[in-house]
């Protein structure tokens, strides 16, 4: 019997990470289930499951997560699988995985069904759903753990009205096979999604290769009112003051300091090299 590793974060249940502990190791024998204390556990975790002989190893929890083992397995060839019990599950929205449900969830991974994704990478790191420049990583920055368990994504929007306030920096953005551009700030997608049910890249695919860049000319509170209206409405993207286009990479450059964030978790400051793994990631999802 295959045992399969999963990396629980009890910090995505708070108080009840000991009966979601017991929940999955019930869904199968073949489930070994180890919880992380603090960050990077999970990453670390992985790599050492991979030593260990696991060729499944899963991710429960939100997007941070998932993130940190990816960054685990990445260059393996481990199959990843996800149980979505996080704050933010917005790649495994991307994928189609049912929500609210562990047996439905852990059904996908038990049916050994993979599908194999771009791995876009920031300065090294990995991310999968994911980057933002400026505004948006300084909203991660400035969120407190506290924020988000009481508030959940609504912490999000009550940072932002603070940060929006700020003088925003110049970003410069430099893609492998266009002409630089400047804003604000910038979103980098590998998927569709931001936030939730956001639509933000709507060309996006997980295994074409690219990376879809979103640049934001303004940030006044006035602008980003305007930018977070028309991402409702789904009309961003004939802004005046956004500009989109694909790449396979490109350099990320400000005078001033700017923060990074790779699937809702701060990564560091800029200049950042942004590119795309020539190895595949091995995901348990249902067929696109």
């Amino acid at each position: 019997m295959n045992k399969i590793l999963v990396l629980l974060n009890p910090a995505a249940r708070g108080d009840r990470a000991g009966d979601l502990r017991e929940k999955i190791q019930a869904l199968s024998l073949r489930a070994i289930v180890r919880m992380t204390s603090t960050s990077g556990d999970a990453r670390e975790m992985a790599r050492a499951g991979i030593q260990e002989g696991f060729r499944t190893i899963v991710a429960a929890g939100g997007d941070g997560t998932v993130n940190e083992v990816v960054n685990g397995v990445a260059g393996s060839d481990v199959d990843l699988g996800i149980l979505p019990v996080g704050t933010m599950n917005v790649f495994a929205s991307e994928l189609g995985l049912p929500q609210g449900s562990l047996s439905k969830a852990w059904k996908i991974i038990e049916a050994g069904s993979t599908r194999h994704l771009d791995l876009p990478t920031a300065n090294g790191s990995h991310f999968v759903q994911l980057a933002g420049i400026g505004l948006d990583a300084e909203v991660v920055q400035r969120t407190t753990p506290d924020s988000k368990r009481a508030l959940g994504p609504l912490s999000y929007l009550l940072t932002l009205a603070q940060v929006a306030a700020k003088t925003p920096p110049t970003v410069r953005l430099e893609p492998l096979d266009s002409e630089p551009r400047e804003g604000s700030f910038a979103l980098i997608g590998n998927g569709r999604f931001y936030g939730g049910p956001f639509v933000l890249f709507k060309d996006a695919r997980l295994d074409d290769g690219l990376m879809d860049v979103l640049v934001f000319k303004n940030q006044s509170h006035w602008d980003v009112v305007r930018y977070v209206q028309a991402i409702a409405f789904g009309n961003h993207p004939e802004l005046h003051d956004v500009e989109a286009f694909q790449t396979r990479g490109l350099r990320v450059s400000s005078p001033t300091d700017v923060p990074v964030e790779l699937d809702g978790e701060l990564s560091g400051m800029l200049p950042c090299t942004f590119s795309i793994s020539g190895k595949k990631l091995r995901v348990l999802a249902p067929r696109e």
